[in-house]
């Protein structure tokens, strides 16, 4: 339960342009006839399956080791001498053990001899005790082939499917070659209509679309065209499809590549992807190579820390795209676009100049570029005529292009399972609400004691707000559950989109958060635990105030402790501390003097106005949700009525 609730985004990305309607992207690995390895042609393959063959001949044909080849005549006068344990009769042959045991091996002796024709050898064997059997055939082609060839001929049809599987680009016969994806003018194209709330970023590469239409442009007057555009940026902010129009636009090659993609187990492999992208798109120049999320392989070499990393495959994959990019051989017509949110973890050599020459910010889109972002998102959309989009932009401060388009696509989601012919107003106000606070929880239900503390709750946000002079406007007050925590929230809109706040406005902010506690603690007499948020925030505004921003009296126009901000990613490493244990109590004693007047200004307003504090809780209880205008028609009515005199609370509701 907090007054405010923070925003967070996803990015947002188009599918993929083909290079032919018809088929997917084309993969520009596959290896050319004169780049195939030896194993790849079907020649040597024959001749390695012969060679198996008649090894397997060879081996078929070799005598059984350890049998010994005796006479017939020895053979009898040994089964006279009850020598012979067990044979086997042939036509041909007669194979068997001995009772004698081989010293060496500690198994009977086998032995094979060639009979003659006597019929009464079997007489002899019964009367002798000799275990024998009769095979009146010989081992013919049938089971030769059965036994020998169709085991041997499955193992070749195997092996010789799973090298030809393994024969592609993605093997390791060929794992040096590229991943990138090759999309050109034809087919579906994006282009700068596509792409709204970047007008800045849409200007400079404008410029860049110009250099790969008409090189010689600029050459004229001893120019170059540039070599690297990075796009900088928050996720979600429309980079990749930034990079798209561009594409679109210029209607020149363009290689999609991941930076992970060229990341593989073995040492060595990125390098040589690198390597194979630039050959590649120098026979396409010019052209461009996008390369996405660039911090995968562009992070800070030297030290292993936990932002710079230090795997010796990594480095050897930037080394290779530093030389690529400005090295002795220069990739002419070839610009290199790159995207990341995570610019301050970069390599200094990769944003120098001559390599990425434009360094691009692309930012969160403000009021306007919201509205038109929006209208992107909707074109295709049936909306109602009650579907005001500067309402739902006003609405989404700070939201990304990726938020927008979710909102949107949630808005339409619900009026279809309403079963609507148009999207309508509020279904795009539930939708905000879900990405902000989280789905609805139908089935989480609370006590009407728990449900009154809520209502009051908000109500002191709400009330605390609608008194403070540089608050922003309260548009709605909800008190059904929503995500994993979330009991009810109070929201405020900015008038206009503000970039700077005063320390005024911050005392005003802190003031806010704790008036749903102080409204708590003034009916019931104590506190409960869902003003956690609120406490955390209020107390990350003060320690902010007073180390970072410089508006503590005592401690004067400084900064404490140095603090690495990953501005992007909105992530703080942990704090270096560079001031002694009497500043660091002095701190602690500013923090806690702003976040006690705060609750001072919270308990005045809200002990001076009970009354109303009584109302808004009341009507909050009754219908659940308030807009900004039925609460300030409360505060109105009451004000003006009642006065200020305050209502005390029964007791048998159970309050202090």
């Amino acid at each position: 339960m907090s007054a405010n609730k923070k925003e967070k985004g996803t990015p947002a990305r188009k599918a993929d342009y083909n290079f032919n309607p018809k088929k997917p992207d084309i993969e520009i690995n596959k290896p050319s006839e004169e780049q195939r390895s030896l194993w790849q042609r079907p020649g040597p393959w024959i001749i390695f399956y012969l060679l198996l063959l008649i090894a397997a001949f060879s081996l078929f044909r070799m005598p059984e080791s350890g049998v010994q080849e005796i006479p017939y005549s020895e053979f009898l006068e040994r089964l006279e001498q009850n020598q012979i344990q067990e044979v086997l009769v042939t036509e041909k042959l007669i194979t068997g053990t001995l009772t004698e045991v081989d010293p060496t091996t500690g198994m009977p002796r086998r032995f094979v001899t060639v009979p003659l024709q006597n019929d009464e050898l079997a007489q002899r064997l019964k009367e002798h005790g000799v275990t024998y059997k009769v095979r009146y055939t010989e081992d013919g082609l049938g089971e030769f082939f059965l036994y020998w060839m169709l085991p041997l001929l499955l193992l070749f049809l195997f092996w010789g499917f799973m090298a030809r599987r393994m024969s592609g680009a993605q093997n390791f016969l060929n794992i040096g070659a590229n991943k990138a994806r090759i999309h050109a003018e034809s087919g579906p194209k994006v282009t700068f209509d596509d792409v709204a709330g970047a007008d800045e970023a849409k200007e400079e590469l404008k410029e860049v679309i110009e250099f790969l239409k008409d090189p010689a442009r600029i050459q004229r007057l001893g120019g170059r065209m540039p070599k690297g555009v990075l796009l900088m940026g928050p996720p979600g902010t429309g980079k990749t499809l930034l990079a798209r129009a561009v594409a679109g636009e210029a209607g020149v090659p363009f290689f999609s590549i991941s930076g992970s993609e060229f990341i593989e187990l073995f040492v060595g492999v990125g390098a040589a992807r690198v390597r194979d992208l630039f050959q590649q798109a120098r026979k396409k120049a010019p052209c461009i190579i996008f390369i996405d999320e660039l911090d995968a392989i562009g992070r800070a070499r030297g030290a292993a820390t936990p932002m710079s990393g230090g795997h010796d495959e990594r480095e050897q994959t930037l080394n290779q795209l530093l030389t690529e990019m400005d090295g002795f051989d220069p990739s002419t017509g070839v610009v290199v676009m790159a995207a990341t949110n995570r610019p301050e973890i970069l390599d200094k050599a990769l944003l120098r100049a001559g390599r990425f020459d434009r360094q691009i910010v692309v930012d969160k889109p403000d009021l306007e570029a919201r509205v038109a972002i929006l209208k992107i998102h909707t074109r295709n959309m049936q909306l109602a005529d009650d579907a005001d989009l500067r309402v739902v932009a006003q609405r989404t401060p700070g939201f990304v292009g990726a938020d927008l388009a979710n909102i949107a696509n949630e808005a339409a989601i619900r009026a279809v399972r309403k079963n609507r012919d148009k999207v309508t107003m509020e279904d795009f106000e539930e939708a905000i609400d879900r990405v902000i606070a989280g789905p609805e929880k139908k089935n989480r239900a609370l006590t009407e004691l728990e449900k009154e503390r809520v209502a009051y709750h908000e109500s002191g946000h709400t009330l605390v707000a609608v008194n403070m002079p540089t608050a922003e406007p309260v548009h709605k007050v909800s008190i059904i559950p929503h995500g994993v925590a979330a009991l009810g929230y109070t929201l405020q809109l900015p008038v206009q989109e503000k970039f700077l706040s005063t320390e005024r406005e911050l005392k005003d902010q802190i003031a806010i958060l704790l008036g749903g506690r102080t409204a708590e603690e003034l009916i019931y007499g104590d506190v409960s635990s869902g003003a956690q948020n609120d406490l955390e925030r209020a107390s990350e505004i003060a320690r902010a105030m007073v180390t970072q921003l410089g508006m503590s009296d005592k401690l004067g126009p400084l900064t404490y402790g140095k603090r690495q901000q990953l501005t992007f990613l909105g992530v703080e490493s942990p704090e270096e501390r560079n001031y002694s244990e009497e500043t660091a109590k002095l701190i602690d004693a500013e923090v806690k003097g702003l976040v006690m007047e705060g609750l001072e200004r919270a308990r005045r307003i809200l002990s001076e106005k009970r009354q109303v504090l009584e109302a808004l809780a009341a009507a909050l209880k009754k219908k659940e949700v308030l807009s900004g205008d039925e609460v300030r028609a409360i505060v109105e009515q009451h004000e003006s009525g009642a006065g200020k005199d305050t209502v005390s609370s029964p007791d048998d509701k159970g309050r202090g």
